[in-house]
């Protein structure tokens, strides 16, 4: 088995439009979807930078 790993840079605002694009333009199978969440100091919260993808080819 091949598996690909696609990194889609993300926004507060377009995240869920930009993945859900993402995802629908995929041949394979969705293995995992992982965000990158960097945390700021506890009042400020968290924000997501980037997702990864992993993807099992055909």
């Amino acid at each position: 088995m091949k598996y690909k790993v696609h990194r889609l840079d993300v926004k507060k605002d377009d995240i869920r439009e930009k993945l859900e694009d993402f995802l629908n333009k995929l041949d394979g199978e969705v293995i995992a979807v992982i965000p990158n969440v960097t945390q700021y100091f506890m009042m400020y919260g968290a924000k997501v930078n980037y997702v990864l993808i992993v993807e099992k080819a055909k």
